[in-house]
């Protein structure tokens, strides 16, 4: 009985090697192609037409809201062509007066029974159809979000190039506020260069980040939105694979995002994240499967593989535990795993990911010493996904929304001249 037993965790590791082995050599496969930033046509050689409705979700955020409000309306493009709004989403505090002060279109929604984002979007877009302007776009921010001023250029000129739907560049406002807020700011700063980029260029489909991309109205009125679940940017992204529509990518188009501080409100956060991540992949992952196989759609079988994310990302976590448990007590039986590759193939595999990330890092000219640091403690925030990850797969019934909190007070002016 003891060795069937220990025959199956032979096995089940040897296959997990190999799935984990695979995915990471398509991920590195892909990621490579994001090194090397091609030369594009700048802005200004194309005229701004696409007319904007910019829609500021919000709930409860009075202490930051003036700040997105004010980057918008800072925005380097026509004036005319573009309109703020921001919807009052079930707040109790005084977010639609500072928003009105600010010069924003405030709507005022009430609907305890639907609550989240994605119902709120899905209400504001029905109301802007039935307005007497017309917009071509509808850009989606979040209330502690800053604006970069060509942020309307660049998406005007990525529409203007043929995409229904595009994403732009998501950074930090606050990266070295924690070793939380580091480590998520490293995280987003990678994807930026080595997921989104490079699928930009090889005219697979981007991902959503749940703010800072622009939809064209005419999709929303043709496939509707329908992104209700607790990560709506994800579902969405996976319905405009399903319909065959390529999300395209701003990399200048910079939107300034506020990290959650502590380890307990990026748990919540992450863990929300992971439960929608969950639901997304039971409604989505067989039909992206099947169009990838019969119809010999790459965007739909790249979808598949980022869907299937969190099981590998487990598995590379057991793996790792595994390895750690048997270098410092080879003689505990449960770890006694035989490697389908030599145990050097894989200390090496993770001693390239140590320098690949801070390359990444350097090539996005985002290099400093906090950054050395946070790549230290970077590890550590990577394995309370693990936790994280099989938390939210098991709660993926859990429709509540939990709100993070935002209190990060800066203008999109002091954040620029720091930066700058």
């Amino acid at each position: 009985m003891q060795n069937i037993f220990f025959n199956i965790i032979y096995y089940i590791s040897e296959f997990i090697q190999i799935l984990i082995f695979i995915a990471g050599c398509y991920f590195f496969g892909i990621s490579i192609f994001g090194w090397v930033k091609r030369r594009q046509k700048s802005p200004q050689n194309i005229i701004p037409t696409k007319r904007f409705a910019l829609v500021v979700a919000a709930h409860n955020e009075e202490l930051v809201i003036g700040h997105i409000v004010d980057s918008l309306f800072k925005l380097n493009y026509p004036k005319n062509l573009y309109d703020v709004f921001v919807i009052a989403d079930n707040c109790t505090d005084n977010t639609a007066g500072i928003a009105r002060r600010f010069g924003a279109k405030v709507h005022i929604r009430e609907d305890a029974s639907k609550k989240g984002k994605g119902h709120a979007l899905e209400w504001m877009f029905h109301r802007i159809f039935h307005m007497d302007t017309s917009y071509d776009a509808i850009a989606v921010f979040d209330a502690d979000n800053l604006v970069s001023q060509n942020f309307l250029l660049e998406m005007n000129k990525q529409m203007c190039k043929g995409f229904k739907v595009v994403q732009g560049y998501i950074d930090s406002k606050n990266p070295y506020d924690s070793w939380i807020t580091c480590s998520y700011s490293i995280a987003f700063w990678l994807s930026n260069r080595i997921y989104q980029l490079p699928r930009y260029y090889l005219k697979l489909s981007c991902g959503l980040c749940g703010t800072g991309f622009c939809i064209d109205t005419s999709i929303l009125k043709t496939l509707k939105w329908g992104a209700t679940c607790l990560t709506e940017d994800l579902e969405y992204t996976m319905k405009m694979a399903l319909n065959g529509v390529k999300i395209g990518w701003a990399h200048e188009a910079v939107v300034y995002d506020e990290k959650p501080i502590t380890l307990k409100q990026s748990w919540h956060q992450r863990k929300r994240w992971m439960q929608g991540h969950a639901e997304c992949a039971q409604k989505y992952l067989g039909a992206l499967f099947k169009k990838a196989l019969f119809k010999g759609d790459l965007t739909s079988l790249d979808c598949a593989l980022y869907l299937f994310q969190p099981i590998r990302f487990i598995f590379v976590g057991l793996m790792t535990v595994m390895m750690w448990v048997q270098t410092v007590y080879p003689q505990f039986p449960l770890y006694s795993v035989q490697y389908v590759f030599p145990v050097q193939v894989w200390y090496l595999m993770g001693l390239f990911e140590m320098f690949y990330g801070p390359l990444v890092i350097l090539a996005e000219k985002k290099f400093s010493l906090k950054v050395i640091l946070g790549f230290i403690i970077y590890p550590y925030y990577c394995l309370t996904w693990i936790p994280i990850t099989i938390q939210g797969i098991l709660e993926k019934n859990n429709k509540e929304w939990n709100h993070t909190v935002h209190t990060r007070q800066i203008s999109i002016n002091e954040l620029e001249n720091s930066n700058g």
